[in-house]
């Protein structure tokens, strides 16, 4: 956890551009968007990823969503549609192991992604 860049931009070691914060989660933007939204929902909680999720945690990823949703309202893409990803492990896209959601939308997302 020592080395982890979300650890240390929540502590405010180093800057981002935070859309949102609260006592569980925090939002970002990224800083190599791939879409004219692309927020980055993080729980305070240093956790690995869904793997690592316990029971515990099911409030915790109730505000992701929560949050999530008013930030989509809030960029203008909740009506137009937008994407909440989470990726596990390198094989599936994960670079930063601290759980954390990507917010896409403002253009369209084809599927299957990837």
């Amino acid at each position: 956890m020592d080395n982890c860049i979300f650890c240390k931009i929540i502590s405010g070691e180093i800057p981002a551009k935070k859309v949102y914060e609260d006592d569980l989660v925090i939002a970002i933007e990224d800083i190599s968007p791939v879409a004219p939204v692309h927020l980055l929902v993080i729980p305070r909680q240093h956790i690995v990823n869904s793997l690592d999720m316990r029971q515990e945690h099911e409030g915790l990823i109730g505000r992701v969503f929560t949050v999530a949703a008013r930030l989509a309202r809030e960029k203008g893409v909740a009506e137009e549609g937008f994407r909440i990803v989470n990726n596990n492990n390198a094989g599936a896209g994960q670079s930063v192991f601290h759980i954390h959601f990507h917010l896409l939308g403002g253009r369209s997302l084809q599927w299957p992604p990837g």
